[in-house]
């Protein structure tokens, strides 16, 4: 293990502490700066294609939020991390309940429920959150046989070509389908009305300093 008062030559940052096995931590420096301990998959942000990242490649932290990590490769590429590796980097905090989302609990369904699910899902480019951001357009649910409920949401994406909008719509998928209650999950990739600036909150235009 580096002992955490050796500075990277390149940089002068602290340099990168790791462990084997489970638990590898990274030591972010005064930039955010660190190096990988290990091989990582990321999704290219905003293209969505993966690619992975090799042990030693310093990288930038330019956002936690959502329960994933989004860094500034070396060649100046935004990429986010997975779920897993955001954990075990030490960027996200592993909750109580290993096997628990951001969104699980025993409170009983309700539509509220569903808009609250939606501001865990944030873009990877801006600290903000896709409800503020004004990407959801509709959410509606219905309730089946079973006694449970059918969720169906409409939502767009700030570009039409976008290549994260799949993405984001599976992160949506999963913080609704983790509500109690909900038996089944539509979410759907809208684009008209095509999103534009007056969809967001004044929350989202003062993260984005247009306030």
């Amino acid at each position: 293990m580096t002992d955490e008062t050796d500075r990277d030559a390149a940089s002068g940052e602290p340099a990168t502490e790791s462990a084997e096995g489970v638990g590898l931590g990274v030591g972010v420096g005064v930039r955010k700066g660190f190096v990988l301990p290990r091989d990582a998959e990321v999704t290219v942000v905003p293209a969505g294609h993966r690619t992975v990242l090799p042990a030693g490649e310093r990288v930038t932290l330019l956002q936690a939020l959502g329960g994933t990590a989004t860094v500034k490769t070396r060649d100046g590429e935004m990429a986010r991390l997975s779920r897993t590796d955001s954990i075990d980097f030490g960027f996200i905090d592993l909750p109580a309940d290993h096997g628990a989302t951001a969104t699980a609990s025993d409170e009983p369904f309700s539509i509220d429920r569903v808009w609250e699910a939606a501001t865990t899902v944030y873009d990877p480019e801006i600290p903000v959150d896709i409800v503020e951001l004004g990407l959801v357009y509709r959410v509606d649910a219905s309730q089946v046989a079973s006694g449970g409920w059918r969720v169906e949401v409409d939502m767009s994406v700030t570009a039409p070509f976008c290549g994260m909008g799949d993405i984001l719509r599976q992160d949506l998928h999963d913080a609704v389908a983790a509500l109690n209650g909900v038996d089944d999950v539509e979410v759907k990739l809208v684009f008209d009305p095509p999103w534009d600036a007056s969809r967001l909150s004044d929350v989202a235009r003062l993260e984005l300093g247009m306030m």
